[in-house]
């Protein structure tokens, strides 16, 4: 019996023995997951500005970036198809809208800027938030279009004179079109018939020309193709520093000044690598650089807007609402094409 103790009592201490070393193992397999040196982004931004702030990421963290480029549509349905396995951590670059369509695919973040970023640029349950801001302007070419004549307002695109002048794309095709489509409906009446009775009477003055995609409006105009044209901010801008005769008109009914957003993918593989870089591209050192080096407006209420542009307080803005513009997306890009077409 005493021998049968003995022999129970070992077997015990090594089960023990096996079961710490087990543990010990486990935790060493879980430090080394979490404390990956990479990190993947999945980003529709310009490749020069890719470049700069991924690149001093690295260099400030020693975190390797591994980015994806592609148009934000193509990587939303991609971050949906891998959903249950998630390939990529972060999601830089598209506008609130989009990114709120598919925000059950996000993971709630606050960024250690959060509070520097005004709510109205961040969703409520922190599931995106903004890096810079675009607002939707009036552009229109300075050799053609002087004086009196140039526009002040949404309404005064629709001015008979301006019939087949007028550079807009499709929001059929263009993320930055559905969103001023969305604030000319917000503008004239969302809620009411007589938002799409202003899209009729605009559709009409476009005589037919619809462009493929928003990069061509500012070089249509910058061209003498048009007179005027619908754009964001940041489009305007690169062509108007380029040296190209530009003017850009913030509309005296308002404007939305859409966030270009951010997110944490859910179950990313690198999360806390994913947080560390979400914290970067708000920073306070990263949004200077935005305005001084890329004339792009940030979103940090302490940092200033580029040389050269209005602060955004001194833009009047329409009471934008981003649930509405995701959950209606579909019935306004039909009702678009119904009336290019004529069918209303």
């Amino acid at each position: 019996m005493k021998n049968l103790t003995k022999i129970f009592k070992i077997v015990l201490a090594l089960s023990l023995l096996l079961a710490v070393a087990c543990g010990k193992e486990e935790t060493k397999t879980t430090e080394t997951a979490t404390k990956s040196n990479e990190v993947t982004v999945y980003s529709s931004h310009p490749s020069q500005l890719l470049t700069t702030i991924t690149d001093s990421f690295s260099e400030e963290t020693g975190i390797k970036v591994n980015v994806v480029a592609a148009g934000t549509g193509e990587i939303l349905k991609r971050i949906q198809a891998e959903s249950t396995n998630p390939l990529g951590d972060v999601i830089w670059g598209g506008g609130a809208e989009s990114l709120n369509s598919f925000k059950e695919y996000f993971a709630p973040y606050k960024t250690a800027s959060h509070d520097k970023i005004d709510p109205l640029f961040r969703d409520p349950e922190d599931k995106w938030f903004g890096f810079a801001l675009l607002p939707m302007v009036i552009i229109y070419n300075t050799d053609l279009v002087t004086g009196d004549d140039i526009p002040t307002s949404w309404a005064d695109v629709t001015d008979p004179k301006w019939k087949g002048k007028v550079a807009m794309a499709s929001p059929v095709k263009s993320g930055s079109s559905y969103t001023i489509t969305a604030t000319l409906l917000t503008a004239f009446g969302k809620d009411t018939e007589s938002g799409f009775d202003f899209i009729k009477k605009f559709v009409a003055n476009l005589d037919g020309k619809i462009l493929g995609s928003s990069s061509g409006v500012p070089k249509g105009v910058v061209d003498k193709e048009y007179y005027i044209g619908l754009a964001h901010e940041k489009g305007a801008i690169k062509y108007k520093n380029a040296g190209g005769h530009l003017g850009i008109v913030y509309p005296s009914e308002g404007t939305s000044a859409v966030p270009d957003a951010a997110a944490l993918i859910k179950g990313a593989v690198n999360e806390e690598n994913a947080k560390l870089f979400l914290d970067y591209i708000v920073s306070k050192e990263v949004q200077k650089t935005l305005a001084s080096d890329f004339k792009i407006r940030g979103v940090r209420s302490d940092v200033a807007a580029p040389e050269g542009l209005l602060p955004l307080s001194e833009i009047k803005l329409v009471d934008y609402d981003f649930g509405w513009a995701s959950e209606s997306k579909k019935t306004i890009v039909k009702r678009w094409k119904n009336i290019v077409s004529g069918k209303e």
